[in-house]
This record gives structure tokens, C-alpha cells and sequence, in this order.
């Protein structure tokens, strides 16, 4: 398994990342420690969780995969062996249970004091004393993220400065809770006036931004990319196989009984749409007239941009998980490789 910097932190964590949100949801606790397992026989070293998973996000399971990580961490002994992200949640009106006491404009934030507490918080169901990676899991302003893909300037702005969020960051440096900081589902003016507030303000430099990327989602090419490349602080990409999607099982308008779309499709409603459905189908096809199993296509096509850092991939079964794993040293041709670029040109960003 290839090993890379994560930014400037001089920490090194995997090209291929175990995602972990389905944990306490579509899987339990032993099919997590499982899946810890068997990433690890891989030679995976980075694990990433967050305060809100599992997902969908409810007040009966925030916190759960956090807790099925700490159960493994307790069990195994084995916390020197694995580089851990986390995440702070960001505001959102369907998360009123999060910290109610410090609620503000009616909503919970990322003010210096919910930032503090929530990792703690983190620590303790994890029973660890530090989080590798400890990142903003979407900003505090209204901006283009889940699914926003036209800008437009908020006629209010009653967001918590993004200078707050991280001098909380600092403090939980300095004490030795987290190593590193990072971003995500952020857009390229927020990731570089993050990097400012570093120089300019003496605040931790932020050394990594996860967003979503995958064939229907090609949206971090526009600005962020160069970004990633220039400043040493480069894409933990999530949702490569856009929630299943470019697995093939949704083929033909399929919906498999248990399946994330078919259970929640609300949610992850991004890519239900008519020409993500067609670029979907092309992509598919295109891997099979290939001999490729579309999930390896998608997962490599990831793994081998030069701006990633590592692709965080999730499964809910072990078979799924190997597979996903599988792709670690894959290359796809160059061939393939102008087909996918001909299919996004026919289908530009599909599902941002």
C-alpha cells in the first residue's frame, strides 16, 4: 500500500482511507471491527470517522461510529497502528440535539466553544487522548457544498468567521488533542483563506480538504485541484463510487432492497437525476466492454489523480470492501482513461 504526506504535518497515511459512517447504521459493531481488520491486512493505516456518523445523520445514532472505532481501539490495542480523522459538525437545522447549550442564531455552530467540546466529546467515545486529523466537516457560511453548484452571494451572513473556528483548532493543538487540521466540503476561496489565517494569524495550517469526487462528481478539478497541488494540502476524496452508484447495481433503474439509494434516496438525491443516470450507465458499460468491474474503475480512476492524498472508501459488506481495496495498485489505461474523459465532456459534473 503506497504511503503519502498528509500536507506539510509530516504525518504519512495511506493512499486508500477506510470510511466508516455506515458503522451502527447498515453495519454493527462487529462488522466494523472487520473491516478494521481486514483494511489493515491491506497495509491501510487511516481510518475516518466524524461526530455526526453514522449516517443519515439522527439523534439515536450520532456518535455510534465513533464508539465502534473506540470499541476497537479498546479491544486491540492497536491505536500506534492507525492515523485517525475526525470531524466537527458544521450547522444545520436538523441537528438541534448537537450541543444545545451553545447554540447560536437558534442552531448549533462552529464557535470556539462547540469546537471544543465536540472534540472532546470525540475523544471520549473514541478513548483515545488525540485525533490525528481533526476537520471542519462543512463550513459555518452559506456556500456551494452538497450538491450546490452555482454560487450566490447570501443577502445575510450570521456565520461563526472561519478565524474563530481555528484558533479553537489551535488551542486543541497546543493541548495536544489533535496533531492536524483540516477541511471539508469546502470550496477553493474558503481552503486558501484558511491557508492565510495560517500566515497571517499564526493558526494551524489546514493540511487536507475532503470533498466529494468520483466520475459524476468531477466538480474539485475547477479550482481546488490546483490548490491541492500548489499548497501541499491535497484531496481525501469521499463518495467515489457515488454512494453505489457507479457500482452498476442501480442499472436500469434497479433499486436493491437495503441499498443506500434505495433506502434513503432523499438524502443522497445528488445523483438521481437524468443525466447523472445516463453518464452512470455509459460509465458502467464502458468498464465492462473493458472487462473491469465498474466499482475498480471508479475506485482507480480516484486513486490515480495526482492531487489526492488518499480516497476514502466504504463498504458495508467484506466482499465490498476487498474489492475496494483491491484497487490500491491498479492503473487504468490510457485508452480507458480518454473514454472516462469523453463521457465527462458529454456529461460535464452531472452530480456536484
Amino acid at each position: 500500500m503506497e504511503m503519502r504526506k498528509l500536507g506539510r504535518t509530516g504525518i504519512s497515511v495511506s493512499k486508500i482511507c477506510l470510511g466508516t459512517m455506515t458503522w451502527g447504521e447498515q453495519n454493527t459493531e462487529a462488522e466494523g471491527h472487520a473491516q478494521i481488520d481486514m483494511a489493515l491486512e491491506y497495509g491501510v493505516n487511516f481510518l475516518d470517522t466524524a461526530e455526526l456518523y453514522s449516517v443519515p445523520a439522527r439523534k439515536e445514532t450520532y456518535g455510534a461510529t465513533e464508539r465502534v472505532l473506540g470499541s476497537w481501539l479498546k479491544k486491540t490495542g492497536k491505536r500506534d497502528k492507525v492515523v485517525i480523522a475526525s470531524k466537527v459538525a458544521g450547522p444545520g437545522e436538523n441537528l438541534k440535539y448537537m450541543r444545545p447549550h451553545l447554540h447560536r442564531n437558534g442552531r448549533n455552530d462552529l464557535s470556539y466553544d462547540a469546537v471544543i467540546e465536540a472534540c472532546d466529546a470525540s475523544l471520549e467515545r473514541l478513548g483515545t487522548d488525540y485525533i490525528d486529523l481533526y476537520q471542519i466537516h462543512w463550513p459555518s457560511r452559506p456556500t456551494n457544498f452538497f450538491g450546490k453548484l452555482r454560487y450566490r452571494q447570501p443577502k445575510t451572513d450570521d456565520s461563526v468567521p472561519l478565524e474563530e473556528t481555528l484558533s479553537a483548532m489551535k488551542t486543541l493543538v497546543d493541548a495536544g488533542k489533535i496533531r492536524a487540521v483540516g477541511l471539508s466540503n469546502e470550496t477553493a476561496w474558503g481552503t486558501m483563506h484558511a491557508l492565510n489565517l495560517a500566515d497571517t494569524k499564526g493558526l494551524p495550517r489546514v493540511a487536507s480538504v475532503q470533498n466529494p469526487y468520483n466520475l459524476l462528481n468531477r466538480s474539485y478539478e475547477v479550482g481546488l485541484a490546483e490548490v491541492s497541488e500548489r499548497e501541499d494540502c491535497g484531496l481525501l476524496a469521499y463518495s467515489p463510487l457515488a454512494s453505489g452508484f457507479l457500482t452498476g447495481k442501480y442499472c436500469d433503474g434497479a433499486r436493491p432492497e437495503g441499498a443506500r439509494l434505495t433506502r434513503w434516496g432523499g438524502t443522497f438525491g445528488r445523483y438521481l437525476n437524468e443525466a447523472g443516470t445516463a453518464a452512470m450507465e455509459e460509465y458502467v458499460a464502458l468498464a465492462r466492454k473493458h472487462g473491469i468491474d465498474p466499482a475498480q474503475m471508479a475506485n482507480a480512476f480516484v486513486n490515480m489523480q495526482t492531487f489526492l492524498t488518499s480516497n476514502i472508501i466504504g463498504a458495508t459488506s467484506l466482499e465490498q470492501l476487498k474489492t475496494a481495496l483491491d484497487t490500491h495498485d491498479m492503473v487504468l489505461p490510457k485508452e480507458l482513461m480518454k473514454e472516462i474523459d469523453a463521457i465527462e465532456t458529454k456529461y460535464p459534473m452531472p452530480c456536484p
